[in-house]
């Protein structure tokens, strides 16, 4: 059976679970995305096409950030399958990468809707940290991979070699002092350690794992569209505005102040991201 035939019998198979709303997915999209995720997407994508896989399967893929790269890198028959959790990300990536042998879907990166041994390879940029049983997710991966196939996925750093990230933070910290709002902390920028990362590799059946820091530096237009990002474009907007849902603004606006005093009025600032890769058997 085919990849596209697969994909068309198994299209409502996924998952339904909690996701982005279309407002924050259409915020991610256009200020975040610029900021943090195309930049690693290239690398990504360099990254994938020196196994010139005939066949790719994405998971938690956003709004496309990584996907576009993709299709833009690897020879063009390359088949690549982008699959998210969130229906609202997916309607909005998904128009925008429209070219042929590029499927969209929504699925459960811990429960895929495929059979084993479809992909050369496997790949995730910045979503890992989000997985809730991540041996299982793991192993989702392997099981899909075909012999000696590739799961390659990216994570972010500590919040500490994160420039913009740790500077919203230690803001949002400074205006709300009792219970400061954690997500950044809490989930993008909580999966960092290489050791727990290659165990859980090892676990769920990869062989020869590999976690290599990537150091880039993000550019930005203003200081606003930082802190209209973070505080709009990512959930740490339900935890602004269920401390304070009538300030928003307000705080957008102090965060964007900090922004700009410490990284200027075009600001720029370190990123750094682990990349992980292992080989299925």
């Amino acid at each position: 059976m085919t990849i596209s035939a697969e994909i068309k019998d198994n299209a409502n198979a996924a998952f339904t679970g909690p996701s982005f709303d279309e407002g924050v997915a259409d915020l991610y999209q256009a200020l975040l995305v610029p900021i943090l995720f195309e930049p690693y997407a290239a690398e990504m994508a360099i990254l994938a096409d020196r196994s010139k896989p005939d066949s790719v399967l994405e998971v938690a893929a956003g709004t496309g950030a990584l996907t576009r790269a993709l299709r833009a890198t690897l020879d063009p028959p390359t088949e690549i399958v982008a699959t998210d959790l969130s229906q609202a990300m997916i309607d909005v990536g998904a128009p925008s990468v429209t070219l042929s042998r590029t499927h969209w879907m929504h699925a459960d990166a811990q429960n895929l809707p495929f059979a084993p041994e479809m992909f050369d390879l496997v790949i995730c940029q910045f979503g890992a940290m989000f997985f809730p049983d991540k041996v299982r997710a793991y192993a989702e991966a392997e099981r899909v991979l075909r012999s000696k196939g590739r799961f390659l996925f990216s994570t972010w750093d500590s919040i500490l070699v994160n420039d913009f990230a740790r500077c919203v933070d230690e803001c949002l910290a400074s205006l709300f002092p009792s219970d400061p709002p954690d997500f950044l902390r809490r989930l993008p920028y909580s999966y960092f350690d290489p050791g727990p990362i290659k165990a859980q590799m090892a676990s769920a059946g990869f062989q020869a794992v590999t976690c290599d820091r990537l150091e880039l530096t993000s550019v930005a237009a203003s200081a606003h569209s930082v802190a209209a990002a973070f505080c709009r474009g990512t959930l740490l907007r339900g935890e602004i505005e269920w401390r304070a849902p009538e300030r928003m603004s307000e705080i957008v606006e102090a965060v964007a102040e900090r922004v700009e005093a410490r990284h200027g009025a075009s600001p720029s600032g370190r990123m750094s991201a682990l990349v992980v890769a292992g080989r299925a058997a």
